[in-house]
């Protein structure tokens, strides 16, 4: 690897045979250019020879070809200006000016470099762009186009460039630039560029900036994800890094990559910096962490964020709870979860992400699926709410299946229970229409129809009655041998997230259906435990 370092590029061209120039004796102009002397295509460049008092013109040349004059306004300098710079007008200009007495010399070559040309090259660093004081790290530029050469810069008030020579022997046009010992004092920000040998100063669009990035000594950031860090594939989601007040920059870092993912000027309120990701990919998924960046050098960095990216894998898994969604207070829950896909891992998620919990599959032969058994002993009214399950490979922690469908897992608690009835008896023909009415003399605000077996649990609001009743009417419809079982009924006041005790069991049966009379009895003789297991 050759590296040489350049001001700007020294890359040896000399004046053309155009137009002549004539080089007099009076002292030369200072030829500048703005914005800067590499930018890109489109935008509008404007350069200014500055002479001496009694110029009465001033000539722009590129590459020893004329390519303008101007009569100042100003006797002392003079613009030129290129709206739209295009590939074509890279190169070496110099200017001079004429006064009674002659021409002037040129001035200094100033080299004209235009980018966006190419593609853009992919700028890593290895084996990390976080790095120690005084420790050394190696970035490795890459470029799709062949036989190109490439060019390491440095950011800052002083651009610094290098120019590499690709290792084409791997065909990635590739080369690793060593940077270190690098101190805390300083930002180290870099880019990378390609270039065709044939055409020095057309330049490629430049790489992602590669951050190099320490864990300093000052106020760690805080890091937070917008929904959270649960997010389905597709989905958009912000990830937030607040820092201290006089936080001048922030970065955002997975763990494992060899570029950072992102930089962002914090903004009020709180001082913040937001990271969006649009959709997000298998990529996102992963541990990431922010450092933030002042005057007074750079943070710790923040406490480490898993992202968790789901419906990676299309096949479902089933959640059910074991006996009932309806739990006692205080008593034991077991959830199932079965995948007939193999997976690793089943982890159990609550709605409010307050919950997690991850188990090893277990491969049932009778039935030829794997399942995972949550068990939650002492349930407090905090379990109240909705679940899921997911499965995931060891290898990919942070890439989990499409979601079970939701299981609502509800807690009744000591207070009274109220009465079910049904005003059609306990017999009824298919066909006919059923309503269950659940009532009490307790104020409830709300009541809940479950039926044993099943994972619906349907609410309704109270109705006060003018006997000083309150109660809800659940219609079932025209009824089935579906309909057919056992059903239990709670209510609820609203300022409390826990269901009353069980109402004591209704069976209803259908008539007509051998089997669906055996299925009854067997239930009739539960009903004298009252409340569900759990």
């Amino acid at each position: 690897m050759t590296v040489s370092f350049t001001a700007l590029l020294c890359l040896g061209l000399t004046l053309g045979h155009g137009t002549p120039v004539l080089s007099g004796t009076l002292p030369k102009p200072i030829l500048s250019v703005q914005p800067e002397s590499v930018v890109a295509e489109q935008t509008t460049v404007t350069f200014l020879c500055e002479g001496t008092k009694g110029a009465q013109e001033y000539r722009l040349y590129r590459n020893g070809y004329f390519r303008n004059k101007e009569i100042p306004l100003n006797p002392n300098k003079a613009e030129f200006s290129i709206s739209k710079i295009a590939p074509q007008d890279a190169g070496r200009y110099n200017c001079q000016y004429w006064t009674h007495d002659g021409w002037s010399q040129h001035s200094d070559a100033l080299e004209l470099v235009v980018t966006g040309v190419y593609s853009k090259p992919r700028l890593s660093a290895h084996p990390s762009p976080v790095v120690t004081e005084g420790g050394k790290v190696s970035l490795q530029c890459v470029s799709r186009q062949p036989y190109h050469k490439l060019i390491m810069t440095k950011e800052g008030t002083k651009k610094r460039y290098w120019i590499l020579d690709s290792d084409q022997s791997t065909q990635k046009y590739q080369d690793l630039f060593p940077v270190g010992p690098v101190t805390s004092s300083q930002r180290w920000t870099f880019r990378c560029y390609s270039f065709d040998s044939n055409s020095p100063r057309v330049w490629s669009k430049p790489s992602d900036p590669l951050e190099l990035l320490f864990s300093g000594t000052l106020h760690k950031p805080t890091i937070k994800t917008e929904p959270g860090p649960v997010v389905a594939l597709g989905s958009p989601m912000n990830i937030s890094c607040q820092g201290t007040l006089d936080a001048e920059m922030c970065f955002l870092h997975k763990e494992g990559s060899q570029q950072t993912w992102g930089t962002q000027t914090p903004k009020e309120p709180g001082n913040k910096s937001t990271f969006s990701i649009p959709s997000v990919s298998e990529d996102s998924g992963g541990q990431y962490r922010c450092y933030c960046y002042s005057s007074a050098g750079w943070s710790e960095p923040s406490d480490t964020l898993e992202l968790v990216v789901t419906g990676i894998y299309d096949s479902k898994l089933s959640l059910s709870a074991r006996s009932s969604p309806v739990v006692t207070s205080g008593g034991n829950m077991t959830l199932q979860c079965v995948s007939r896909v193999f997976y690793h891992k089943f982890i159990l998620t609550k709605e409010d992400q307050k919950f997690s919990s991850s188990l090893n599959s277990q491969y049932i032969h009778s039935v030829r699926q794997y399942q995972a058994l949550f068990s939650i002993d002492h349930v407090t009214a905090d379990h109240r709410g909705t679940f899921r399950c997911y499965g995931y490979y060891n290898q990919t922690p942070q890439l989990w299946s499409a979601p079970s469908e939701p299981l609502e897992i509800h807690i009744s608690g000591l207070s009274k229970k109220p009465s079910l009835l049904s005003h059609q008896g306990h017999f009824l023909e298919p066909g006919e229409s059923l309503t269950l009415q659940c009532c009490s003399d307790i104020n409830y605000d709300r009541f809940a129809l479950y039926k044993v077996g099943e994972d619906i649990f349907t609410k309704q609001y109270g109705q006060r009655t003018q006997v000083g009743l309150t109660l809800a009417n659940f219609s079932l419809g025209y009824v089935s041998s579906f309909t057919a079982g056992q059903y239990r009924c709670y209510g609820a006041h609203n300022l409390s997230s826990e269901w009353s005790a069980s109402s004591d069991p209704l069976d209803i049966m259908i008539t007509g259906e051998e089997q669906m009379r055996v299925y009854v009895v067997s239930n009739l003789s539960m009903s004298s435990h009252g409340g569900p297991k759990s």
